[in-house]
């Protein structure tokens, strides 16, 4: 019984070191801009330019 015990508090303890940890990084800011990662992976690459297309025979 006293396992038991032990590992509720030790889940406990864990648990609440991550709300804090979550609870900080919203404080942070962290978690702020949800629009751009997703936008910004189709404008990774520079425009090719008509020059670097041709190819010299």
């Amino acid at each position: 019984m006293s396992v038991i015990i032990l590992l509720l508090i030790a889940s406990i303890t864990v648990a609440g070191l991550f709300l804090i940890a979550f609870l900080w990084n919203i404080k942070k800011g962290q978690y702020d801009d949800e629009e751009s990662p997703p936008v910004r992976i189709l404008f990774d690459d520079a425009p090719v330019s008509q020059n670097q297309n041709k190819t010299i025979d």
